[in-house]
């Protein structure tokens, strides 16, 4: 038996978004970002969509997500972005992933286990032009390129480095990190032979950051249909725009009147000031559906959109369908998505909840039932 709460994850949008990204990238080379669960919409059954389109790599945070893609049959390159520590390589080099470096600490034990297995690593490092969080400094960028090439068993096939606030346009910081990362990739060419593969653009810097492209491009919340920088991006973008691929569906599961005056919930947080229509939900922050929206949220039912009223609870959410017209049990209830001609989006619950659409695809994606949609 299914739950009642589901998530629907659309294939034609993840394939247009990633067209999207194609194009603005040049046509050139993209690296599909499937970390976190491709942000809560299926690691899987994304990368498979992602391959079968023309990704040429994908990206993923810890060994243990590249493991996993690999055991299903991806094939292509895998780079892990975060957690290359000691005790991970043994699962980054038996599954064939792509190590991004940002130091010298790991190139020995990395070198040693790959001359353990009869191995030459190719890997990738991370330059910090700029972020501040993760990498090797511009002034110590060429003292790790030598270090690599110190080592036996390892060979360096790309350099990549991250842009912090490519979702404002207004701020001089991606010109900044684009110069310094492009003046300090310069130097391979002295240093490494052959061609390495050079990325920087994320999301926001495929679309908003001229120049941005080089190689490779690595769009992430773009894939899943948002823009980095919101409900202003959106309407600033040009057509053809992103279509957001996850729904949020539940039913209804009792349809209460009151008087004016009762206090619903817990702490009564919420008191009617007319006689009302409360519809009930079964849905609450064990679903991702966090405390914060209480009497701030708007579900869809009926194609129109219903307040959420009093406290969410761990289970059951309540919505005043007062002015709904006729709700029954088993009406359907989006959270997310697209109902008739409304829509609420993953920027207005980000909005309501005072954080990003990233972790609302990722709170909602990854606690509930998906199904994948055509």
């Amino acid at each position: 038996m299914n739950s009642l709460n589901r998530i629907e994850i659309s294939r034609a949008a993840l394939i247009h978004n990633f067209e999207r990204c194609r194009q603005l990238s040049g046509n050139g080379a993209v690296m599909a970002m499937v970390k976190a669960d491709a942000y809560g919409h299926g690691m899987i059954d994304c990368a498979r969509i992602f391959i079968e389109r023309g990704a040429v790599a994908l990206g993923v945070a810890e060994a243990l997500e590249g493991a996993e893609l690999r055991a299903a049959g991806v094939t292509v390159p895998i780079l892990v972005l975060a957690g290359v520590v000691p005790q991970t390589l043994p699962v980054i080099l038996d599954a064939r992933l792509t190590p991004v470096v940002v130091d010298p600490s790991i190139l020995a034990e990395l070198s040693h286990l790959a001359g353990l297995r009869q191995l030459t690593v190719g890997l990738h490092l991370k330059l910090d032009a700029g972020m501040g969080r993760q990498g090797v400094l511009p002034a110590d960028f060429l003292a790790l390129v030598r270090a690599v090439q110190s080592f036996p068993n390892l060979q360096i096939e790309g350099v990549m480095a991250h842009l912090p606030l490519a979702d404002d346009r207004k701020s001089a910081s991606s010109d900044q990190v684009l110069a310094t990362f492009a003046a300090t990739t310069a130097q391979l060419a002295q240093e490494v032979p052959g061609k390495c593969c050079l990325h920087l653009a994320n999301s926001g810097g495929l679309f908003y950051v001229a120049g941005a492209q080089f190689d490779m491009v690595r769009p992430g919340i773009s894939l899943y249909g948002y823009y980095p920088d919101g409900q202003e991006g959106r309407a600033a973008a040009a057509p053809p725009l992103l279509q957001p691929v996850m729904r949020f569906l539940t039913q209804v599961i009792q349809v209460r009147q009151v008087p004016a005056g009762t206090g619903l919930g817990y702490n009564h947080l919420f008191t009617t000031s007319r006689p009302s229509i409360i519809a009930v939900l079964p849905v609450g922050y064990e679903d991702g559906y966090l405390r914060c929206l209480s009497n701030k949220a708007q579900v869809l039912i009926g194609g129109r959109r219903a307040p959420v009223v009093g406290r969410i609870s761990m289970n059951l959410t309540m919505v005043d369908v007062t002015d709904s017209g006729a709700v029954q049990v088993g009406d359907e209830a989006v959270l997310l998505g697209k109902q008739g001609d409304q829509e609420i989006t993953a920027d207005d619950l980000a909005e309501w909840m005072d954080t990003i659409s990233y972790e609302v695809l990722c709170l909602f994606g990854k606690l509930n039932q998906r199904v994948l949609a055509a």
